[in-house]
């Protein structure tokens, strides 16, 4: 069972993209703002990690920066999930680290869909 860590700091969508994928079998971890997305991607090692941009503490720019300049988590495939759909938002994510950008709204299928695809499930 692939484990995912998901941050984001409103609860609602925590709880939809949690329930969302620990339905379709993934393991569900979670953090509420970026600093908090750092420390359990350190200590959980999850699979995959879907940060969104704006969040307090810490943002998800630079959470992502973070994570992949540690070399415990660096191979983590990070997705950031944001209302922020700009094309340099977008960049921006993408040369953060992240290998996936998905533009809020999304749908619970695209996004199990986007997951699976990463995993590899």
């Amino acid at each position: 069972m692939s484990k995912i860590l998901v941050a984001d700091d409103e609860p609602h969508i925590l709880k939809l993209v949690s329930f969302t994928l620990s339905n379709h079998g993934f393991e569900i971890v979670t953090a509420c703002d970026g600093g908090a997305a750092v420390s359990a991607a350190e200590v959980e090692l999850p699979d995959l990690i879907l940060l969104d941009v704006m969040m307090p503490v810490m943002n998800g720019y630079d959470a992502a920066r973070l994570i992949c300049e540690n070399p415990r988590t660096a191979h983590i495939p990070i997705v950031m999930l944001s209302a922020k759909s700009q094309q340099r938002e977008i960049a921006e994510g993408l040369d953060c680290g992240a290998s996936e950008y998905i533009c809020k709204p999304f749908t619970p299928k695209d996004l199990v869909q986007k997951v699976s695809e990463i995993l590899g499930a």
